[in-house]
C-alpha cells in the first residue's frame, strides 16, 4: 500500500490545491502500478506551522513562499 506524505507550510495552499495534490499524486501511482492500486494509495498532506519550516538555517513563512511563487521576491 503506497503512502505519500506531503509536507507544506500552513496557509500556502488552498483546500482545492491540496485536493488536487491528492488526486494527482494518486494518479501518478496508478500510472506506474496500474488502476488496481488506486484504492490502496494513501496521500497525507501535512501542514507545518508557519515559521516552523526552515531552509538554509532560516525559518520560512507562508508569506515568503507566496511572494516567491508570485514572482515578487527572488530566491
Amino acid at each position: 500500500m503506497p503512502l505519500i506524505n506531503v509536507k507544506v507550510i500552513e496557509g500556502v495552499f488552498s483546500g482545492a490545491q491540496k485536493a488536487e495534490m491528492v488526486k494527482k499524486l494518486t494518479d501518478a501511482i496508478v500510472a506506474i502500478e496500474g488502476e488496481h492500486m488506486r484504492p490502496l494509495t494513501v496521500v497525507v498532506v501535512e501542514e507545518i506551522k508557519d515559521g516552523d519550516w526552515g531552509v538554509a538555517g532560516k525559518p520560512v513563512t507562508a508569506a515568503e513562499v507566496k511572494a516567491l511563487a508570485s514572482g515578487t521576491r527572488s530566491g
